[in-house]
């Protein structure tokens, strides 16, 4: 080594900085590529007592000087936190596991207990993975708490590698009466996509004990985010839950929204630049309101929602007293829908905790076949995170990380005459049921919400100005509507918003037959709103879409009337209530 770089070496220890067990070399620049040029740091780490923390990120360490600084390790047995990201800069991608393991072997000849362990900004791939997987395994890391591994490009592979690491830390430290209980999980930008992503949420699942979880940007959609919604379920002591930056669409947020109605410590969401959308931001929507008690901040930006989604947020938020920030920036609200938002979250006196909305993409294009997004095959997955008792697609994770198939309960059958009512669906057929036409609802769940929606329409569709057909009309809508409105605000704002979809005021993903509209059923929905059974809440939010898109009621105009003027009533009581 020349005597110039040993007096630069020299200059850069000599900035070491040494406070509380913490011996750092953050940031120094060091290019430490053998034996000879970690003498100096090697004897400082050797000679430090009581040593619990080394940070050695900022600088570049080759695979001898690994070896050397593992030497001196494997007698650090107070060791807790190693701070280690961007310690590899220039160095090939093979040499980068050898220094890995170097290291983790010497942690656990020291018999050294992590709590922390960040390796962010390597780039060593799923390689890079196999280099800490033994570390990983062993009981230097039953203590763990916190795991960075943010930009470390692991991929799918590394992503499995990983997973897998974790369950068998914590089978092996749920051995020996003590499991593992990570608190923090930052991985971002590591192109993990849906393989990656599921098979650490079946890690997530067994673990149980996450407070925060970030997973921005890597590739994952609707797939990978329902399995990972699974497995925060299994996490009650969740804060922190960031995904920005994947793509949720209808499925993956639906599933989210199921699973947040189980926690009630989240206090931060960032679903931002998720492809949220409407209908995904109207079930988080109803989330808001029956759950999520101490939520600070909820960021759902660049997510293509609409004016009237964000309106029904907004409104979501009203009684959320530690609420600081809602992001809604970069959606589709066009220039009078930010007006809108704004001006909805000062009558809250919300008005602060309001993100800027100067990214607004405007309002969005009416395109008749833009419904064909990675959403379209078809909804029934959707559907199924309405029900209040889902699992993640059927499956159960059990603790050693494999699942297993959930029996789902056979719905009865359906009467005969019911049945030919739905098929071909009359006055005269309603009027013959008699007293059993309240038994459509058995028919109706809202679990399905877009066979609830369709059977509700098609009664409505009925109405007629004949006393018998009118009450036996709306006893029927009442029977189903009564019903479908009983379960949770999730289950009752997707039936809603699907609803909405089917009457032209929604733009939905996927194939979703619209109507074309009648005045009885409009009439009907008046006669709805006015009943015990229907929220005040539930009415603000038909108000709201359908106030936004009127030209969908052009062919009904007097039954709209009359339902605008019932619904702005029921939303005015709301408000003098509050």
């Amino acid at each position: 080594m020349a005597s110039d770089d040993i007096a630069l070496l020299a200059d850069a220890l000599s900035k070491t900085h040494v406070v509380d067990g913490e011996l750092s070399y953050k940031g120094l620049g060091l290019k430490l590529d053998n034996a000879e040029s970690v003498e100096e740091l090697v004897c400082e780490v050797e000679q430090y007592h009581g040593l619990r923390a080394l940070r050695l990120e900022g600088n570049t360490v080759g695979v001898d000087a690994a070896r050397a600084i593992a030497k001196a390790l494997e007698s650090k047995d107070q060791l807790q936190r190693c701070y280690w990201s961007d310690m590899f800069t220039g160095r090939l991608r093979s040499e980068i596991p050898t220094a890995l393991r170097s290291l983790g072997s010497a942690l656990i000849s020291a018999g050294a207990r992590l709590t922390e362990l960040d390796l962010s900004d390597n780039a060593f791939g799923p390689d890079g993975v196999k280099g800490i997987e033994q570390l990983l395994k062993s009981p230097s890391c039953h203590t763990l708490r916190e795991l960075r591994l943010n930009n470390c490009g692991m991929g799918i592979g590394g992503g499995r590698i990983l997973a897998e690491a974790l369950i068998e830390c914590h089978r092996q430290s749920l051995t020996h009466g003590a499991p593992l209980k990570l608190r923090v999980f930052i991985a971002g930008r590591n192109r993990l996509e849906n393989e990656g992503a599921s098979a650490l949420a079946k890690a997530f699942q067994v673990i149980g004990s996450l407070e925060e979880v970030h997973m921005p940007q890597n590739g994952i959609n609707y797939a990978g985010v329902m399995a990972l919604a699974s497995a925060m379920r299994h996490n009650p002591e969740l804060r922190h839950l960031n995904l920005n930056d994947n793509t949720f669409t209808k499925r993956g947020t639906l599933a989210m929204a199921q699973a947040l109605r189980h926690l009630r410590n989240v206090q931060v969401i960032n679903f931002g630049d998720c492809l949220v959308r409407s209908e995904g931001a109207i079930a988080l929507a109803a989330v808001l309101r029956e759950g999520l008690p101490i939520l600070k901040e909820l960021n759902l930006s660049f997510g293509e929602i609409t004016e009237a989604a964000a309106l029904v947020v907004a409104q979501a938020v009203a009684d959320k007293p530690h609420m600081e920030k809602v992001d809604l920036n970069g959606n589709c609200l066009g220039e009078e829908g930010c007006e809108a938002l704004r001006e909805a979250m000062e009558n809250m006196d919300k008005g602060d905790i309001l993100a800027s909305l100067s990214d607004d993409e405007g309002e969005p294009e009416d395109e008749e076949n833009d419904d064909d997004d990675d959403d379209d095959d078809d909804d029934d997955d959707a559907s199924d995170y309405c029900n209040e008792d889902n699992e993640e697609d059927g499956d159960i994770v059990e603790e050693n990380g494999k699942t297993r198939k959930d029996d789902s309960p056979v719905k009865p059958q359906c009467p005969a005459e019911i049945m030919s009512f739905l098929s071909c669906p009359s006055a005269e057929k309603l009027l013959q049921l008699g007293e059993m036409k309240t038994n459509l609802q058995q028919t109706v769940d809202a679990s399905d919400p877009h066979k609830a929606a369709d059977v509700l329409l098609k009664i409505a569709s009925l109405y007629s100005e004949d006393p018998e057909t009118k009450t036996a009309v709306f006893e029927t809508i009442d029977a189903v509507l009564k019903k479908l409105l009983s379960g949770s605000d999730l289950q009752s704002y997707c039936f809603l918003s699907t609803l909405l979809v089917m009457m032209g005021f929604l733009k939905g993903e996927g194939k979703v037959k619209k109507v074309s509209l009648v005045p009885g059923q409009l009439l009907c929905l008046e006669h709805a709103v006015q009943q015990e059974y229907f929220p005040q809440h539930h009415a603000l939010m038909l108000y709201t879409f359908m106030s936004k898109n009127s030209e969908a009621l052009e062919s009904c105009s007097s039954a709209s009337e009359n339902l605008s003027s019932t619904l702005e009533k029921k939303c005015h009581e709301q408000r003098l209530s509050h």
